[in-house]
């Protein structure tokens, strides 16, 4: 029996796994067929579709699909793409901040299940700006760290303008102003660094450290509004210690 129930389990955890993947896929398109609605199908004259597509091919994201995707958003196909992005604020356990970024093309669909997947585990959706004042716009690069010091990241961004770089789980994080988001990244290239993503997010300007026990509730909130279609991504303001990092690692042993 444990044999089958190992294999139960492990194909249980593939299914997940494969879910996951199909809806990072989708949501991956949605961000490349925008961008070219928005900027036009040349990579060379529209960075946002360039670091789009790039950040898809990083996420195994098919070519085909990739090419169907700025097609379609451009219009080259003469199919229409016609998405609205919509914000919605939220409260976590403790008082975390939940910002969640939609992009549909069903308003009420995505609201309804916004509130749904907050309250259904434990968060409250929120006032429109209750929440928002917490965060600012900001570029953010995240450059690997294989083979790369902070100092090579340092020399490469900051005189591009980058306001700070953070140690990140896959290598450094690199913030600058939305509007240097572009030239940091050229910097960053052109000084033979790999980056991972370039893309502009919401930053909490004041952080809340919180417990294992939270951790664990907020990534069950997120993971429930992410299983949205219409849910593009999810910022937070919340903050974990290396300790509590290192309990939540148990969790997967």
């Amino acid at each position: 029996m444990s044999g089958h129930s190992k294999w139960a389990t492990t194909k249980h955890k593939k299914a997940v796994i494969d879910a996951r993947r199909a809806k990072s896929f989708a949501k991956l398109i949605k961000n490349i067929e925008v961008a070219a609605k928005m900027g036009g199908a040349d990579l060379n004259g529209n960075p946002t579709l360039y670091d789009a597509v790039q950040k898809a091919k990083k996420t195994s994201v098919p070519n085909d699909n990739i090419d169907r995707a700025i097609k379609r958003g451009a219009g080259v196909s003469g199919e229409s793409v016609d998405y609205q992005t919509i914000m919605y604020e939220g409260y976590g356990p403790n008082g975390v901040a939940l910002l969640i970024e939609c992009l549909t093309d069903n308003k009420n669909r995505a609201a309804a299940e916004v509130r749904t997947a907050l309250t259904r585990n434990g968060a409250t959706l929120a006032d429109p700006g209750s929440v928002a004042y917490n965060f600012a716009r900001k570029g953010v690069i995240v450059v690997s760290g294989e083979g790369t010091t902070e100092d090579d990241v340092m020399m490469a961004a900051l005189e591009a303008g980058a306001e700070e770089i953070e140690p990140h789980s896959a290598g450094f994080e690199v913030i600058t102003e939305a509007s240097d988001l572009v030239s940091v990244r050229a910097a960053i290239q052109e000084a033979g660094l790999d980056y991972e993503s370039a893309d502009v997010e919401f930053v909490p300007s004041l952080k809340v450290e919180v417990d294992a026990e939270t951790a664990r509730k907020i990534f069950r909130i997120i993971d429930a509004l992410e299983d949205s279609d219409d849910v593009q991504n999810v910022f937070s303001n919340f903050d974990l210690t290396a300790e509590v990092q290192a309990e939540l690692e148990k969790d997967d042993d």
